[in-house]
This record gives structure tokens, C-alpha cells and sequence, in this order.
């Protein structure tokens, strides 16, 4: 079963950082952009960033100049580097790749408090 796996989430201080892990299933990197979103309580879920498959990059408007986001297609891994944390960006976080049929994974719990 294809399937996207988060982690790398917890409790961290404003201020604080976190990185993220998203295990890609295999081969998906070479032709897909990959996206993290979140989901905070009662909210919808919106996206946080992409990458291409040529390293193109988006993000956010909120998050810009605090998260950057990665790519390890050797370890068909994508990574997102969350710096300066603020409660705001507390929320479920997950991956997928952009215009996917692959149903959302459990995600990672990213909490930011003090």
C-alpha cells in the first residue's frame, strides 16, 4: 500500500525547532512535487510548502523566512526545517504529494507552548 509516513513532531517553546521527516514512498520523488500541510484543531487543512522534483520551492506566506523545506531523493526522504516556532503553527502536519489519490497519513503532532 502506497503510503506517505510523518515524524518528527512534539512540544517545543515559541521561539524553538523542529524538523520533520516525511518517508516518500519509492521513486515518487523523481516525478512529483511533495508537499507538507497542517491541520490545526477546527480549522481546514492548508499547505505549508512544496518541493519539485527540480528543487522548486513554495511556501506559505506565514511561514516564509521560517521553514525551508527539502529533499533526500537517495533516502526518499523530504524534510521540513521549522525554526522560530510560534503557537500558531501548532497543528497536525502531513505529506503527500501535490495532486495525489494517496490518502492522508496520520501526520505528526507539532505543538508549540510554553
Amino acid at each position: 500500500q502506497v503510503q506517505f509516513v510523518e515524524s518528527g513532531g512534539g512540544l517545543v517553546k515559541p521561539g524553538g525547532s523542529l524538523r520533520l521527516s516525511c518517508a516518500v514512498p519509492e521513486d515518487i520523488l523523481s516525478f512529483a512535487a511533495i508537499a507538507w500541510a497542517r491541520q490545526s484543531a477546527g480549522k481546514q487543512r492548508e499547505f505549508v510548502a512544496h518541493i519539485t522534483p527540480g528543487n522548486g520551492t513554495d511556501y506559505l506566506d506565514s511561514v516564509k523566512g521560517r521553514f525551508i523545506i527539502s529533499r533526500a531523493p537517495a533516502k526518499n526522504m523530504v524534510y521540513l526545517q521549522m525554526n522560530n516556532l510560534k503557537p500558531e503553527d501548532t497543528a497536525v502536519y502531513y505529506c503527500n504529494a501535490l495532486g495525489s489519490s494517496v490518502p492522508w497519513g496520520r501526520g505528526t503532532q507539532v505543538t508549540v507552548s510554553s
